[in-house]
């Protein structure tokens, strides 16, 4: 699976609430012997975040001015961090969330 299957699918959580659009995932594991897995997904709220929050970011700056750091919480202020197994994509991606790695079947 590719991230690029999905970003910019509509996010629900598992009782069926919309939460956004993914705009990013999170991924943990090493390169060979193990394999990269997608463990949670960056869901924006409103259409400014997934434009803004790419070029700020959501993130508490440690340095910076103090005007960037609260603009950037400002305007992330509606971007979370789901784990992938609470979530629910539409339209549907095929083994997501759950793709066993290939040989571990």
């Amino acid at each position: 699976m590719r991230a690029g299957e999905l970003l910019g699918r509509t996010a629900y959580d598992l009782h069926g609430r919309r939460l956004g659009r993914v705009v990013d995932v999170v991924v943990r594991g090493g390169w060979p012997p193990e394999r990269f897995l997608i463990t949670d997904v960056i869901v924006a709220g409103h259409w400014w975040t997934r434009v803004t929050s790419r070029l700020i970011g959501p993130e508490l700056h440690p340095a910076g001015p103090w005007l960037l750091r609260a603009a950037a919480r400002l305007i992330g202020r509606s971007t979370h961090q789901v784990p992938v197994d609470a979530v629910q994509l539409h339209p549907r991606v095929p083994g997501f969330p759950f793709d066993p790695p290939a040989g571990r079947r």
